[in-house]
């Protein structure tokens, strides 16, 4: 049976962290889903099209990773992907205890799922999609935190705008 995980979050950009913690997961796993998830609690700078494109586009040249945009709870985005484990980036402890009441949820809404946890490199703990969204509406160069496609498309966008 083939290993596939999902990897869910908001993606709202696609930052050098999240692609750290995907890259060394392909190690781990035959598949790593991405999942875009749609979350009524936060209104995104993104739109779900956009952050899926930015992931298909970083891994067009590797077949071991697909993308989807979901709502919902992730257990159940599990099932229809067919994962068995879900993979979560750590960059502080208080991330940890964040995520851990997350996965003991995930737990107890099926108990075949389990939750994976990678710390990220150092140079990317303080890169979080917040603090990134927050230097792009303050016009600040954020090229050091996003991969070249993301970061193209931002510019394009601002361009588009003007």
């Amino acid at each position: 049976m083939p290993r596939i995980c999902l990897f869910p979050g908001t993606f709202d950009p696609v930052t050098l962290g999240h692609v750290d913690i995907i890259n060394r997961s392909l190690n781990l796993f035959d598949k790593v889903v991405i999942g875009i998830g749609k979350n009524s609690n936060k209104t995104p700078l993104y739109s779900a099209e956009e952050r899926l494109y930015w992931v298909k586009e970083i891994y067009k040249d590797e077949p071991k990773v697909d993308a989807l945009v979901y709502e919902g709870l992730t257990a159940d985005c599990c099932k229809r992907v067919g994962a068995k484990f879900i993979l979560r980036g750590i960059r502080y402890v208080n991330d940890f205890e964040y995520e851990k009441a997350i996965a003991d949820m995930n737990r107890s809404l099926d108990a075949s799922i389990e939750t994976i946890f990678l710390t990220c490199l150092p140079q990317y703990t303080s890169v979080a999609s917040t603090l990134v969204r927050d230097v792009i509406r303050n016009g600040g160069d954020v090229s050091q935190f996003l991969p070249k496609v993301v970061l193209n498309s931002i510019k394009e966008m601002e361009l588009e705008h003007k």
